[in-house]
């Protein structure tokens, strides 16, 4: 039986949780419709989700669809769990993405459709809601068009809208209309199409199949939309998305006697503390007891949990297309390849946090208790990002909004019975190299050292090895990148085997380094080149380059300067014309940089670029400003250099630059 992954995506509360039960209903997947209100759906099964009547975490549901088994994956629409769904998107075969009838096209579809639009993941869109007071056909398509994409074809027509007796009717070949949408909708990407729309009557008319076969090609590409309308709560138009579900995106290209190829996007653990991996297989067969290649180890697989119609089941093995629940990987984070690397992942589509805040216990003695669960949250989603001040005991953590951080507190108090104390949220900056500059320490002993100067001033080197770096700018969102400037024969293959290792390892020891830059903040895109290297086999070790490369690197950092850089987000109002003069005021004030405004008699529009700490404060104030009126949506807009003092954080372990804090303080 083929596979489709299917993503079912939306804003909070458009309605995607309850269409994947209407859907899972539909299938016979289920004999009953829970409700998100009353908590009895079957994705979300967090006790919080179910609390909240939000989904928190992803989770995976399966049905039947003729001779197709659809995996639906229910994922966050809440910004504050943007990362989750994030880690969601790069798994994905196809989407439905979900709109509103009535609030139309919101900030997070925007954001979704983007992504899916980046990645080239064929989508098709559902309008909900069709029986709510207040929706709209035509002003929902236009939103549609206008601010998600163009390539896009009503699949139908709506009765009654607005109504509990609202329906869709697919459109079929007759239907003039529809016939003229699809055709030139298809003929902008179609030569062929093109010429026969051209022709007109002159030609002989596009057979439906001909049609049909033509928008599921160019819907499969991602080029093209198809629209249906429905609601999740009636299930009108549900029949009709499932048939576009089947005919229209792929199922999963799947090799299963290719070479081991798979992603994790998810880790839970069970109540016991078990640690399972939620794995999708592009390529190849995963079997109980195989061990399988993870970051450069091997690690056996000790059970295995399929995903598919009629439910989860355990089974011996698992071939590309799936998804299967591991156990076994101890190791194992999301994001990791399984075997051979499928690809590059969906991440950093969405912003990264840029929010953190301290976390305290109320009572002293869970201190220890809290590293523990916070570390247990953070492999479920590593954007948390957990800080420990090795002196004080301090623990921070990163944030996308207060939602986020109530989940946090209140999944530590009743999971693992910690209360704990959110101190002020304050903003998170990165620190940029302001030039280029080398550093070098050498091994006393060693008659070797390829670079010309004087090494470090300071006290003499305690390692076992010489090594030189030369450390800059690297473009905006690149990340560290490694560059060997020197002879290979100079690197300590006893020690790493292979060139390749050694750089693997020099790579991590540099971006562990740069996690605190000279201000304390995270250096996340640098060049390290090294340009001396030299050891003393067989005395150095692993542990000796490992060490070094923190003094080495800060040295080279400090006299290459850094900017402190905070992050901006680019708005959009939406407000009424007589609130304009009001609004760019306030966007003064908050010393946002504004385009000029767009305006007609009723409505006007405003874009601006502000200080992400600043965007919190805009959305409280706007609705004062605005009568009550105002919208703003916002996306991350980078990084800029701080104007002014630069805002410092406090280190978390023992600074390189104080060599001889660092060197009593080093991890044996």
């Amino acid at each position: 039986m083929r596979t489709l992954n299917l993503g079912i995506l939306a804003h909070v509360d458009a309605g995607k949780t309850t269409l994947t039960e209407r859907i899972l209903f539909a299938a016979g997947a289920i004999d009953h419709v829970g409700s998100v209100d009353e908590g009895t759906t079957q994705t979300d099964t967090l006790a919080l989700e179910r609390e909240r009547g939000i989904t928190i975490r992803s989770a995976v549901a399966s049905f039947a669809l003729g001779g197709l088994a659809v995996n639906i994956l229910d994922t966050p629409g809440h910004p504050d769990f943007i990362a989750e769904l994030e880690r969601v998107l790069g798994v994905l075969d196809g989407a439905v993405l979900v709109v509103s009838a009535v609030e139309g096209v919101q900030p997070q579809t925007l954001l979704i459709m983007r992504a899916l639009q980046r990645l080239r993941v064929p989508t098709l869109i559902f309008v909900n809601k069709i029986d709510r007071p207040g929706a709209e056909e035509g002003r929902t398509l236009e939103g549609i068009a206008r601010r998600l994409t163009a390539a896009i074809v009503p699949m139908g027509h709506t009765d009654r809208l607005g109504s509990r007796d609202a329906t869709f009717t697919p459109a079929d070949g007759d239907v003039a209309g529809f016939r003229a949408a699809v055709i030139e909708l298809l003929a902008e990407r179609d030569d062929a199409i093109l010429a026969a729309y051209v022709e007109g009557e002159a030609g002989p008319p596009i057979p439906h199949r001909r049609l049909r076969a033509l928008l599921m090609e160019q819907t499969r590409r991602a080029q093209v939309h198809p629209v249906f309308f429905g609601s999740a709560i009636t299930g009108a138009g549900v029949e009709a998305l499932m048939g576009g579900i089947g005919e229209l995106l792929p199922p999963a290209r799947a090799d299963p006697n290719g070479p081991l190829a798979g992603r994790v996007f998810n880790i839970e653990r069970s109540p016991s503390g078990e640690r399972s991996a939620y794995l999708r297989i592009f390529s190849g067969t995963v079997r109980v007891r195989d061990r399988v290649r993870l970051g450069g180890e091997e690690t056996r697989v000790t059970a295995l949990t399929v995903f598919a119609p009629g439910g989860a089941v355990r089974r011996s093995s698992a071939s590309a297309g799936e998804i299967a629940k591991v156990a076994g990987l101890a190791a194992v984070r999301v994001g990791d390849a399984i075997g051979d690397d499928p690809g590059p992942r969906a991440q950093h589509q969405f912003a990264p946090p840029t929010l953190e805040s301290m976390v305290v216990p109320r009572r002293s003695t869970d201190r220890g208790r809290l590293r523990v669960a916070l570390a247990q949250l953070a492999e479920q989603d590593p954007l948390i990002n957990v800080r420990q001040d090795d002196a004080s005991g301090e623990i921070s953590v990163s944030l996308y909004g207060e939602v986020q951080k109530e989940v946090i507190g209140e999944t530590l108090a009743r999971d693992f019975g910690v209360e704990v104390e959110f101190l002020e949220t304050t903003t998170i900056h990165v620190e940029r190299p302001a030039g280029t500059a080398e550093a070098l320490e050498v091994l006393r002993a060693a008659t070797h050292s390829n670079v010309t100067g004087k090494s470090s001033p300071h006290s003499l080197n305690p390692f076992l090895a010489t090594l030189g770096l030369r450390v800059g700018r690297a473009p905006i969102g690149s990340g560290i990148h490694l560059r060997l400037g020197v002879d290979v024969r100079l690197v300590p293959l006893y020690i790493y085997k292979t060139v390749e290792t050694f750089l693997e390892h020099m790579r991590q020891y540099a971006r562990e380094a740069l996690e605190e830059g000279l201000a304390g903040w995270q250096v996340p895109d640098c060049i390290v080149e090294i340009i001396d290297c030299g050891y003393r086999a067989p005395e150095t070790t692993a542990g000796d380059f490992h060490k070094l490369t923190a003094l080495v690197v800060m040295e080279a950092l400090e006299r290459a300067g850094t900017q402190v850089c905070e992050p901006m987000v680019a708005v959009r109002l939406e407000l009424p014309t007589d609130a304009l003069g009001r609004v760019l005021s306030l966007l003064s004030h908050l010393a946002a940089r504004v385009e000029a405004p767009m305006s007609d008699a009723d409505l006007s529009s405003v874009e601006a670029v502000l200080a992400a700490g600043d965007l919190d404060a805009l959305r409280r104030a706007l609705p004062g400003v605005s009568g009550g009126e105002g919208v703003v949506e916002s996306r991350f807009a980078g990084y800029q250099p701080i104007a002014g003092p630069a805002p410092s954080r406090r280190r978390t372990r023992p600074n390189p630059l104080n060599r001889d804090e660092h060197l009593i303080h080093r991890p044996p």
